[in-house]
């Protein structure tokens, strides 16, 4: 698939200390410009704007909330309920290869559920 246009925004306003960017269909934002360099940093969001994409953008933020509540629930503390959303996990389990978008199948986040 080929991958879609993004529009990378740098700003420190949007972020605390703990978060170094964010895909918000159709933007990436992060919080310093050196991060636009960094292929497995942008390979990550590139996946959130995948996943995004796929679920046509609304259907993905409601899906994100609801299953980090779950997780919350589940886990007591924010960053593992963070870290165990399933579109976290695809994610940070596929940043380092560089070549996942162009072999993930369709809706491959429910593999991590």
């Amino acid at each position: 698939m080929k991958t879609l246009r993004m529009i990378i925004i740098v700003t420190k306003f949007l972020f605390k200390k703990r978060f170094l960017g964010a895909a918000v269909w159709p933007f990436i934002l992060i919080r310093e410009s050196k991060l636009k360099v960094d292929p497995y940093f942008m390979n990550h969001e590139r996946i959130h704007y995948r996943q995004q994409i796929e679920m046509l953008v609304i259907l993905f933020y409601i899906w994100y909330v609801l299953e980090y509540v779950v997780r919350l629930i589940q886990y007591r503390k924010r960053r593992e309920a963070y870290r165990n959303i399933s579109f976290e996990r695809e994610a940070y389990k596929n940043e380092k290869d560089l070549e996942y978008l162009n072999h993930r199948s369709f809706l491959m986040f429910l593999k991590y559920i």
